[in-house]
C-alpha cells in the first residue's frame, strides 16, 4: 500500500485539533442517524462543490444559509423564472450546471488579466430519476454552436442571438444564465439549478478537502500553468490542484480536451476521497468545506437554500461510483477553424438519448483518449454485484422479476467512470 503523502501546494500548519464540542453532546448518535447518510454525498462532482454545502449544513446550516443565499444569482435570462421542485424531496431526475469562470472580480491578481470573462469549464451534471446513476457531461470551451438571445443580468441590455460562437463566449454575453441556456438549447435538457466557481473558489474548495491524489505518467513542468510535478501519484491542493486542473500544454497533445481528461481525472478522485471513511468523520475538513463553499460558490437562486441543496443530496447518496460516468461532450476539429470544435451530431444524439431517457450507459475500452491512462498500480474498480435474480430463476418462477438489460456500450465517447483510477499523460514536446 502506497505511503500517505502530504498534500501539495499547502502550508505547514497542523490540522487543527479535533472539535469536541459536536460529539460529545448527547444527541450525537441521533445527528448520525439522520445526517449520516447525507454526508456521504459531499462531492458529487466539481458540481461535486455544489452538492458538498448541501451535505455538510447541519454542521453550521444558519451560517451557510446567509453566505449561499447573498451570493446567489439569478439564471432566468430575462425570462420568467421556471418553477422548480419541492424542497422536500426529489421525485425524479434533475440536472445542475457548474461555470468555471477566469478574470472574474473574485480571481485576484495573481491569475492575470484577459479582455473578459470567459466560462472555460462547463460541466454538466444529470442525475437519472431513480437515482441510481448520473452523468456528468463536460463542454469544452471550444466547442463552437449557436446560441440564443441573452439578457445581460446588471444592464439588462439584451444581445441577440448568435449562429456560431464558442462555449466560452457565452458568459460574457449574458452571465450565468446566458451559459444556462446555451447549454440547455445544445443538449436538449431543461437546467433548473446551477453555480459559478472562479480560479480563488477552486483553491479554497481544493484546500478544504486536505487534499486529492492525482497520478501523472512522466513528471511535468508546465511554466503556463505553474504545474511542476513528478511522475507517479501526488496528493494536491490549493495552487498546485488549481494548476494540475489548469494545464493544457503539460497534458496529452496539449488540447484543451486533455486538459478535460485532467479534470475528470480530479473529479472522480475528490468524489472517491470524499467518500472514504476518513474524510466523512473528520468534523473540521467538512466545516471547512462548508464554509469554503458558502463563501466561493454562486448559486443560481433555484438551488441558494439550504431545503432544496439537503434533497438534492438526499437524492445523489447511494449512487454507486460505477454508474456515475463523466464524458466529454462529443466534438471534432471545426473543418473552418483548427483551433475550435464543432459537436459531433451522431455520438451527441446517441448520449443524449440515453441521458434523456435515464438509461445507464458504459463506455468503450479505448474512452481515455490520448489525455489519461489506466493507472498501472491502481487495484482492479470493484464491479456492480450482479442482481440476485436470473434469466433461469425467472424462467422457472412465474413471479421472479426479470433482470434488468446489460447497458449499453456506446463507442466513441471520451470519459471515465468514479471508480477508474487513471493517470494524466505528460505532453511529449
Amino acid at each position: 500500500m502506497a505511503r500517505e503523502q502530504e498534500p501539495i501546494g499547502r502550508g505547514d500548519a497542523r490540522r487543527q485539533a479535533k472539535a469536541t464540542g459536536l460529539v460529545r453532546h448527547k444527541g450525537h448518535s441521533r445527528w448520525r442517524e439522520f445526517w449520516g447518510p447525507l454526508l456521504k454525498v459531499v462531492a458529487i462532482t466539481l458540481a461535486v462543490a455544489l452538492v458538498s454545502g448541501a451535505s455538510v449544513a447541519a454542521i453550521a446550516v444558519n451560517q451557510l444559509a446567509t453566505k449561499v443565499a447573498a451570493n446567489s444569482v439569478d439564471i432566468s435570462n430575462g425570462k420568467k423564472p421556471a418553477k422548480t421542485a419541492k424542497a422536500a424531496s426529489f421525485a425524479g431526475g434533475f440536472n445542475v450546471l457548474v461555470v468555471g469562470v477566469d478574470n472574474s472580480t473574485a480571481q485576484g491578481q495573481s491569475y492575470g488579466e484577459r479582455d473578459s470573462t470567459l466560462n472555460d469549464v462547463n460541466i454538466l451534471l444529470h442525475v437519472s430519476a431513480d437515482h441510481k446513476s448520473a452523468v456528468v457531461v463536460s463542454i469544452p470551451r471550444d466547442l463552437v454552436i449557436a446560441q440564443p438571445e441573452c439578457t445581460n443580468p446588471d444592464t439588462g441590455d439584451v444581445n441577440p442571438a448568435v449562429d456560431a460562437e464558442a462555449v466560452n463566449a457565452s458568459y460574457g454575453r449574458g452571465g450565468l444564465g446566458c451559459v444556462v441556456s446555451t447549454v440547455s438549447e445544445l443538449t436538449g435538457l431543461d437546467i433548473p439549478f446551477a453555480g459559478l466557481i472562479s480560479f480563488e473558489g477552486t483553491v479554497a474548495m481544493a484546500d478544504a478537502v486536505g487534499g486529492v491524489p492525482i497520478c501523472l505518467n512522466d513528471a511535468i513542468e508546465d511554466p503556463a500553468s505553474g504545474l511542476n510535478l513528478p511522475a507517479g501519484t501526488s496528493v494536491v491542493a490549493g495552487q498546485t490542484a488549481l494548476s494540475y486542473l489548469r494545464s493544457r500544454h503539460g497534458v496529452g497533445d496539449g488540447s484543451d480536451l486533455s486538459r478535460i481528461s485532467s479534470q475528470q481525472a480530479y473529479m472522480s478522485s475528490l468524489m472517491r476521497v470524499m467518500k472514504s471513511n476518513s474524510t466523512l468523520t473528520d468534523v473540521s475538513k467538512l466545516t471547512g468545506l462548508a464554509n469554503a463553499a458558502g463563501t466561493n460558490l454562486k448559486l443560481s437562486t433555484s438551488l441558494a437554500n439550504i431545503p432544496t441543496m439537503v434533497s438534492m443530496a438526499l437524492a445523489l447518496k447511494d449512487i454507486d461510483l460505477n454508474k456515475l460516468v463523466f464524458v466529454q461532450y462529443p466534438s471534432a476539429e471545426d473543418p473552418e477553424n483548427t483551433a475550435k470544435l464543432v459537436p459531433s451530431e451522431e455520438l451527441a444524439t446517441a448520449l443524449f438519448a440515453k441521458v434523456k431517457a435515464d438509461q445507464p450507459f458504459t463506455l468503450d475500452e479505448n474512452s481515455l483518449g490520448n489525455g489519461a491512462q489506466a493507472d498501472p498500480a491502481a487495484p482492479a474498480p470493484a464491479e456492480t454485484p450482479a442482481p440476485a435474480e436470473t434469466a433461469d430463476s425467472a424462467a422457472t418462477d412465474p413471479a421472479a422479476t426479470p433482470a434488468p438489460a446489460a447497458p449499453e456500450t456506446i463507442a466513441g465517447l471520451r470519459g471515465q467512470t468514479a471508480n477508474q483510477q487513471t493517470c494524466s499523460i505528460a505532453y511529449d514536446y
